[in-house]
Protein backbone atom coordinates (compact mmCIF):
# COMPACT_ATOMS: atom_id res chain seq x y z
CA UNK A 1 0.00 0.00 0.00
CA UNK A 2 1.27 3.34 -1.05
CA UNK A 3 1.84 5.31 2.13
CA UNK A 4 1.09 8.89 0.85
CA UNK A 5 0.77 10.70 4.31
CA UNK A 6 4.43 10.01 5.35
CA UNK A 7 6.43 8.14 2.41
CA UNK A 8 9.73 7.09 2.96
CA UNK A 9 13.25 8.73 3.00
CA UNK A 10 14.34 6.80 -0.40
CA UNK A 11 10.62 7.88 -2.01
CA UNK A 12 11.19 11.76 -0.29
CA UNK A 13 14.76 11.15 -2.43
CA UNK A 14 12.87 9.61 -5.49
CA UNK A 15 10.41 12.86 -5.69
CA UNK A 16 13.42 15.66 -4.37
CA UNK A 17 15.29 14.20 -7.79
CA UNK A 18 12.20 14.70 -9.80
CA UNK A 19 10.74 17.61 -9.10
CA UNK A 20 14.12 19.01 -9.43
CA UNK A 21 15.21 17.93 -13.24
CA UNK A 22 11.92 19.56 -14.45
CA UNK A 23 13.16 22.39 -16.61
CA UNK A 24 12.80 26.32 -15.02
CA UNK A 25 13.31 27.83 -17.83
CA UNK A 26 12.21 25.69 -20.38
CA UNK A 27 12.32 25.99 -24.81
CA UNK A 28 9.39 24.72 -25.93
CA UNK A 29 8.97 23.27 -29.46
CA UNK A 30 6.81 24.60 -31.84
CA UNK A 31 4.20 22.39 -31.68
CA UNK A 32 1.14 22.64 -29.11
CA UNK A 33 -2.36 22.32 -28.06
CA UNK A 34 -5.00 23.82 -26.07
CA UNK A 35 -8.32 22.11 -25.57
CA UNK A 36 -11.56 22.48 -23.68
CA UNK A 37 -14.60 21.00 -23.00
CA UNK A 38 -17.28 19.25 -20.56
CA UNK A 39 -17.58 16.09 -18.96
CA UNK A 40 -20.57 14.27 -17.19
CA UNK A 41 -19.46 11.04 -16.84
CA UNK A 42 -18.58 8.74 -13.99
CA UNK A 43 -14.74 8.50 -14.52
CA UNK A 44 -12.86 11.57 -15.40
CA UNK A 45 -10.63 12.15 -18.88
CA UNK A 46 -7.47 10.73 -18.97
CA UNK A 47 -5.83 14.07 -18.21
CA UNK A 48 -8.07 15.08 -15.41
CA UNK A 49 -7.40 11.28 -13.41
CA UNK A 50 -4.87 13.17 -11.42
CA UNK A 51 -7.46 15.24 -9.77
CA UNK A 52 -9.70 15.17 -7.36
CA UNK A 53 -12.36 17.50 -8.66
CA UNK A 54 -15.54 16.29 -10.25
CA UNK A 55 -17.96 16.20 -7.21
CA UNK A 56 -20.50 13.30 -7.66
CA UNK A 57 -24.13 14.20 -7.71
CA UNK A 58 -27.33 12.47 -6.28
CA UNK A 59 -26.96 10.43 -9.79
CA UNK A 60 -23.75 9.08 -9.16
CA UNK A 61 -22.46 11.18 -11.91
CA UNK A 62 -19.71 14.05 -12.16
CA UNK A 63 -19.22 17.30 -14.09
CA UNK A 64 -16.78 19.43 -14.50
CA UNK A 65 -15.65 22.12 -17.20
CA UNK A 66 -12.01 21.94 -18.12
CA UNK A 67 -9.04 23.57 -20.04
CA UNK A 68 -5.98 21.62 -21.38
CA UNK A 69 -2.57 23.34 -22.34
CA UNK A 70 0.20 20.65 -23.97
CA UNK A 71 3.51 22.25 -24.78
CA UNK A 72 6.79 19.84 -26.45
CA UNK A 73 10.59 20.00 -25.25
CA UNK A 74 12.54 20.07 -27.76
CA UNK A 75 15.35 16.61 -27.79
CA UNK A 76 17.24 16.00 -26.02
CA UNK A 77 15.28 17.34 -23.21
CA UNK A 78 14.28 14.73 -20.10
CA UNK A 79 10.86 15.18 -20.45
CA UNK A 80 9.03 15.21 -24.28
CA UNK A 81 5.84 17.19 -23.12
CA UNK A 82 4.29 18.97 -20.54
CA UNK A 83 0.54 19.05 -19.94
CA UNK A 84 -1.46 21.44 -17.34
CA UNK A 85 -5.21 20.97 -17.16
CA UNK A 86 -7.45 23.00 -15.44
CA UNK A 87 -11.12 21.67 -13.95
CA UNK A 88 -13.96 23.54 -12.58
CA UNK A 89 -17.08 21.78 -10.60
CA UNK A 90 -19.36 23.19 -8.53
CA UNK A 91 -17.76 22.74 -5.46
CA UNK A 92 -13.82 22.55 -6.58
CA UNK A 93 -11.21 24.24 -8.90
CA UNK A 94 -8.65 21.90 -9.48
CA UNK A 95 -4.85 22.45 -11.08
CA UNK A 96 -2.82 19.49 -12.45
CA UNK A 97 0.33 19.72 -13.84
CA UNK A 98 1.81 16.30 -15.55
CA UNK A 99 5.67 16.08 -17.12
CA UNK A 100 6.08 12.91 -19.60
CA UNK A 101 9.25 11.66 -19.69
CA UNK A 102 10.95 10.90 -23.18
CA UNK A 103 12.92 7.84 -22.79
CA UNK A 104 10.95 6.29 -19.84
CA UNK A 105 13.96 3.66 -17.90
CA UNK A 106 13.22 3.90 -14.02
CA UNK A 107 10.32 7.14 -13.82
CA UNK A 108 7.22 7.51 -16.78
CA UNK A 109 5.38 10.62 -15.46
CA UNK A 110 5.66 13.24 -12.54
CA UNK A 111 2.66 14.81 -11.74
CA UNK A 112 1.42 17.68 -9.40
CA UNK A 113 -1.65 18.63 -8.35
CA UNK A 114 -3.44 21.73 -6.10
CA UNK A 115 -6.83 22.23 -6.05
CA UNK A 116 -9.04 24.92 -4.27
CA UNK A 117 -12.80 25.86 -3.16
CA UNK A 118 -15.03 26.69 -5.75
CA UNK A 119 -16.43 29.87 -3.75
CA UNK A 120 -13.75 31.57 -5.46
CA UNK A 121 -13.42 32.28 -9.16
CA UNK A 122 -10.66 30.50 -11.70
CA UNK A 123 -8.87 33.88 -12.14
CA UNK A 124 -8.92 34.39 -8.49
CA UNK A 125 -7.26 30.98 -8.15
CA UNK A 126 -4.62 31.34 -10.79
CA UNK A 127 -3.42 35.02 -9.26
CA UNK A 128 -2.78 33.36 -5.51
CA UNK A 129 -0.39 30.77 -4.65
CA UNK A 130 -2.15 28.25 -4.30
CA UNK A 131 -0.63 25.52 -1.88
CA UNK A 132 -0.14 22.00 -4.12
CA UNK A 133 -1.67 19.34 -2.42
CA UNK A 134 -0.02 15.61 -4.00
CA UNK A 135 2.75 14.34 -6.21
CA UNK A 136 3.28 11.75 -7.69
CA UNK A 137 5.67 9.94 -9.78
CA UNK A 138 4.23 6.80 -12.06
CA UNK A 139 7.44 4.83 -12.49
CA UNK A 140 8.14 2.46 -14.89
CA UNK A 141 7.73 -1.96 -13.50
CA UNK A 142 6.97 -0.76 -9.91
CA UNK A 143 4.37 0.96 -7.80
CA UNK A 144 3.55 4.81 -7.71
CA UNK A 145 5.77 7.08 -5.37
CA UNK A 146 2.92 9.56 -3.74
CA UNK A 147 3.18 12.40 -0.99
CA UNK A 148 -0.34 13.95 -0.67
CA UNK A 149 -1.06 16.43 2.29
CA UNK A 150 -3.58 14.57 5.15
CA UNK A 151 -5.52 15.87 7.24
CA UNK A 152 -7.44 15.32 10.25
CA UNK A 153 -10.09 12.72 10.56
CA UNK A 154 -12.92 11.45 12.59
CA UNK A 155 -10.81 8.96 13.45
CA UNK A 156 -7.37 10.92 14.62
CA UNK A 157 -5.39 14.22 13.89
CA UNK A 158 -3.97 15.24 11.02
CA UNK A 159 -0.52 13.49 10.94
CA UNK A 160 2.69 15.73 11.33
CA UNK A 161 4.33 16.66 7.80
CA UNK A 162 6.39 19.47 8.42
CA UNK A 163 9.32 17.13 7.54
CA UNK A 164 8.05 16.96 3.78
CA UNK A 165 6.75 20.70 3.32
CA UNK A 166 10.29 21.33 1.22
CA UNK A 167 8.54 18.71 -1.40
CA UNK A 168 5.38 21.00 -1.20
CA UNK A 169 6.77 24.01 -1.49
CA UNK A 170 9.16 23.04 -4.61
CA UNK A 171 6.00 21.36 -6.14
CA UNK A 172 3.83 24.80 -5.90
CA UNK A 173 6.40 26.50 -6.66
CA UNK A 174 6.78 24.50 -10.37
CA UNK A 175 2.68 25.19 -10.64
CA UNK A 176 3.67 28.58 -10.01
CA UNK A 177 6.34 28.76 -13.06
CA UNK A 178 4.35 26.94 -15.32
CA UNK A 179 1.23 28.94 -15.00
CA UNK A 180 3.46 31.62 -16.22
CA UNK A 181 5.29 29.60 -19.34
CA UNK A 182 1.95 28.87 -20.15
CA UNK A 183 -0.09 31.54 -20.40
CA UNK A 184 -2.53 30.03 -17.95
CA UNK A 185 -3.62 33.33 -16.53
CA UNK A 186 -5.23 34.75 -19.79
CA UNK A 187 -5.98 31.39 -21.37
CA UNK A 188 -7.90 29.40 -18.77
CA UNK A 189 -10.32 31.90 -17.84
CA UNK A 190 -11.22 32.60 -21.41
CA UNK A 191 -11.52 29.10 -22.79
CA UNK A 192 -13.76 27.91 -19.75
CA UNK A 193 -15.93 31.39 -20.60
CA UNK A 194 -16.74 29.62 -23.66
CA UNK A 195 -17.42 26.46 -22.41
CA UNK A 196 -21.33 25.99 -22.01
CA UNK A 197 -22.66 22.51 -20.58
CA UNK A 198 -25.36 20.67 -22.73
CA UNK A 199 -28.24 21.87 -20.27
CA UNK A 200 -27.75 25.48 -20.89
CA UNK A 201 -27.56 24.94 -24.29
CA UNK A 202 -30.81 22.95 -24.86
CA UNK A 203 -32.84 24.93 -22.16
CA UNK A 204 -35.23 26.81 -23.96
CA UNK A 205 -35.60 30.57 -23.70
CA UNK A 206 -38.99 31.50 -21.68
CA UNK A 207 -41.76 33.03 -23.58
CA UNK A 208 -43.02 36.92 -23.56
CA UNK A 209 -46.56 36.81 -23.44
CA UNK A 210 -48.47 38.71 -26.76
CA UNK A 211 -50.28 41.76 -25.16
CA UNK A 212 -54.07 40.87 -25.31
CA UNK A 213 -55.81 42.07 -28.52
CA UNK A 214 -58.05 45.51 -27.79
Amino acid sequence: MINACSPSADDQKEIAAALAQVPRQPKFGTDFEVDRGYSTLDERPDFLQAAAGGQFSAEGVSAAKWVRIRREYPVPAMFSTVQYSFSADSKNLVETLVFRVRDPKDLLELTIEDSASAVTSAAGMLTANTPASRVKLERFGKSSVVLARCYATASGPAPDQSAYEPLFQSASKLVTDYRGLLGVHRTVPEELARVTSPAAKTAKKPVTPSPPKQ
